[in-house]
């Protein structure tokens, strides 16, 4: 059984105070190893603080609340609202008071009415599913902070049981279950912001009807303003729908990509760079003359004369179950939703039409097993298939907590192809970004591919080098997909 916030809140600040020692309030003085053991310590306690602040936070919200009247709890105390009053005592913004009144509602127990057991009136106990009291589980242990339960409560949202009348009523409910426990493993390795995204696509493999109904809603809201500020400087606010900000997305990859020469390099090589009259721009410059360029180009010249017979575009995955014939008239019909290639984000089935009838289709078929069909060792290079291939299965940068799109990434062999003979086969091939495929050839880390006999699936493991210093060897990690194929589809 987990242990409270109160003890665990001791439990972490005892083991600080230990590390930094009496009276002691520097950490420039601590070894690599127990500044990161004080790092964790110290997260461990501000998770605990956060569960403590959430409840208090949420209790003085409702003994404030507007039935209460002037008897209400921060009436009494001169504010109006439990809110305002959290706000003055923490010193927090409105928007984390907001999420901790969230929080602490989501876990309090709930309050049954006291009822006659005899009675044929008496209102069943509230029913709390098995995704959302996982979820709330991990909150309440500490397995999550705060902010990363609002990323996969927020993204998930509730399983649209009425959407879909022709399922089972548990079916989605026991759907939601499995996704959160994949955003669950994966929650540790993720910033805030990349489990919230994940945790969207989630939802939009299990809801493929609701899919279009938010990209509509998006559609809808879609905006260009532009205003002068006092210095006389343009300003502009843009409001991207689904499918154009996935294009202007590819653009911007295209124009950063690392191909295009040393971006982040050490004072040193970057003197150089310099020295050599290399690109001084900044990213958010770059990405601000690519668009104007590419703004210029449309007013001034037609697509054949800009780009000859390479359109600039999106990559968009659609899996063969979601496709099926169509009317008399011929064609295709998506019964599903698409993806797109980079980050995974869905998109309606319209829009996926739409597109294969202006730019056609690459078919991507996966054997029984779920693996594309060996090349041999004929080949240095992967194919074009393959890569399309492993891009699917792979969704990404595969190093841990890489959130590299596969518009960065490189291809690298597991059994790497002169040392260990290894084979051109989609298997052993695996998405990792420049960066990280330079890191791993350069420190000599190294991935190995294991077979579940039961599943007959294929697991990755990262194994790091021998420490330079003790000669030991890390325990290895298990490689996630980034894929939206990760999650079950409705």
């Amino acid at each position: 059984m987990a242990s409270s916030p109160a003890v665990r809140l001791t439990d972490a600040a005892a083991r600080v105070a230990r590390r930094l020692g009496e009276g002691q309030a520097e950490v420039g003085g601590l070894a690599d190893d127990e500044l990161l053991g004080l790092l964790v310590d110290a997260t461990e306690a501000r998770k605990a603080v956060e569960l403590i602040i959430a409840g208090a936070s949420a209790e003085v919200s409702r003994r404030s609340s507007r039935e209460l009247g002037y008897e209400g709890l921060a009436q009494r105390k001169g504010l109006r609202t439990g809110a305002a009053l959290v706000q003055h005592i923490t010193g927090l913004g409105r928007a984390d008071v907001a999420r901790a009144v969230d929080a602490g509602n989501e876990l309090a127990p709930a309050v049954e009415p006291v009822v006659d057991v005899d009675s044929e009136t008496a209102p069943p106990a509230p029913v709390v599913e098995e995704w959302l009291g996982t979820l709330r589980g991990a909150l309440a242990s500490g397995r999550l902070t705060q902010a990363q339960f609002q990323a996969i409560r927020g993204g998930l949202g509730e399983p649209p049981v009425e959407r879909y009348p022709e399922l089972a009523p548990d079916f989605l409910p026991r759907a939601w279950a499995r996704a959160v426990q994949v955003l669950l493993e994966e929650a540790a390795a993720l910033p805030v912001e990349d489990l919230r995204s994940q945790a969207r696509i989630a939802r939009d493999r299990l809801d493929p009807v609701g899919v279009t109904l938010r990209f509509e809603e998006r559609f809808a809201a879609r905006s260009f303003r532009t205003w002068t500020d006092p210095d006389g400087r343009r300003n502009a606010h843009i409001l991207f729908d689904d499918e154009a900000g996935a294009w202007v997305d590819a653009l911007l990859q295209a124009a950063l990509r690392p191909r295009r020469g040393p971006r982040f390099v050490g004072a040193d090589a970057a003197e150089k760079t310099r020295a050599a009259g290399a690109d001084e721009r900044s990213n958010e410059q770059l990405q601000y003359d690519t668009i104007i360029a590419v703004m210029r180009t449309g007013a001034n010249a037609d697509p054949q004369q800009a780009f000859g017979d390479r359109q600039p575009g999106v990559r968009m995955v659609v899996e063969a179950s979601a496709v099926a014939d169509g009317d008399h008239r011929g064609g295709m019909k998506v019964t599903g939703v698409g993806h797109v290639e980079d980050g995974g984000h869905a998109l309606p089935g319209g829009v996926i039409e739409a597109r294969m009838c202006d730019a056609g289709v690459i078919s991507l078929m996966w054997g029984p097993d779920g693996r594309p069909l060996d090349v041999g060792r004929e080949l240095r290079l992967f194919t074009r298939k393959q890569r399309l291939a492993i891009a699917a299965r792979d969704g990404g940068c595969m190093w841990p907590s890489c959130g590299a799109p596969i518009s960065q990434c490189e291809y690298h062999h597991i059994d790497h192809w002169w040392e260990d003979h290894g084979r051109t086969d989609v298997d052993d091939g695996i998405a990792l970004c420049r960066n990280c495929h330079l890191r791993l050839h350069n420190q000599r880390w190294r991935i190995t591919r294991t077979r579940d006999p039961i599943t007959d699936a294929d697991a990755y493991r990262l194994h790091p080098p021998p420490d330079p210093s003790t000669g030991e060897i890390g325990e290895p990690v298990e490689l996630r997909s980034k894929s939206p194929g990760r999650f079950e589809a409705a």
